[in-house]
């Protein structure tokens, strides 16, 4: 057993030494932003700039790495308002989310008003994504799974090799994304998360849109909304 352990507690450390991710808390609704880089090369991509730019280029300028991409998880106000700035000010390409929630970032101004937030700019990502993409950042690839029903554009990231995923507000600890905004289903989420999600492994962990993250073998056994779930 102790020759078992020290090579599962070795691949973990290969597979830890391959990349770097901090997550940067932004605007009143306390987002994960995230910043993943590729270790070797510290290429990095930032997940959902929800706002806050400042905060965002501080926290990337003290990880010391190069941002090349943003990519967008869905089209909430809290995960893009302040993605066309961060896209400007690094001249970076945006991809994300799936074109269904083109009607989300067609309104950004409007949604950002309806919660005091300013400075957002409605635009039109680089490139939609779609169910069987792949995005890569450095040596990283993502396949992109699409799971509507928290929005109908909602994609997760999910890299193999290292058995991580970054889910945005599609699952939670303990929760999954609320389905009362335009476009939400909460059938059709549960539906995502069964099919998409649960079917990569009990080992895959992942960052969601707020809060701690977890696991899908975590949340298969103790999350209300999925328990017992196969």
């Amino acid at each position: 057993m102790t020759e078992q352990n020290d090579s599962q507690e070795s691949r973990q450390e290969s597979r830890q030494a391959k990349a770097g991710a901090i997550i940067v808390p932004v605007t009143l609704f306390e987002q994960n932003c995230t910043i993943i880089w590729d270790e070797p090369s510290k290429k990095a991509v930032v997940i959902d700039p929800g706002g806050d730019v400042p905060k965002i280029l501080d926290a990337i300028k003290q990880t010391g790495v190069t941002v090349e991409k943003i990519w967008l998880t869905h089209g909430h106000i809290d995960h893009v308002g302040g993605a066309a700035e961060l896209r400007d000010a690094l001249t970076v390409p945006i991809e994300g989310p799936h074109v269904a929630d083109k009607f989300l970032l067609d309104n950004v101004v409007a949604s950002g008003a309806r919660f005091g937030m300013t400075g957002g700019r409605d635009f039109t990502p680089d490139r939609w994504l779609d169910e069987g993409d792949s995005v890569s950042i450095g040596g990283l690839q993502f396949d992109i799974l699409h799971c509507p029903g928290h929005s109908p554009g909602s994609v997760v990231f999910f890299n193999k090799d290292l058995r991580f995923a970054h889910v945005g507000d599609v699952l939670f600890a303990g929760s999954v994304g609320r389905t009362d905004l335009p476009g939400g289903s909460h059938a059709t989420l549960i539906s995502s998360i069964k099919t998409k999600l649960l079917p990569l492994g009990d080992d895959v962990g992942f960052i969601c849109g707020h809060g701690a993250g977890s696991s899908i073998g975590q949340e298969r056994m103790t999350n209300p909304f999925i328990t017992g779930e196969m």
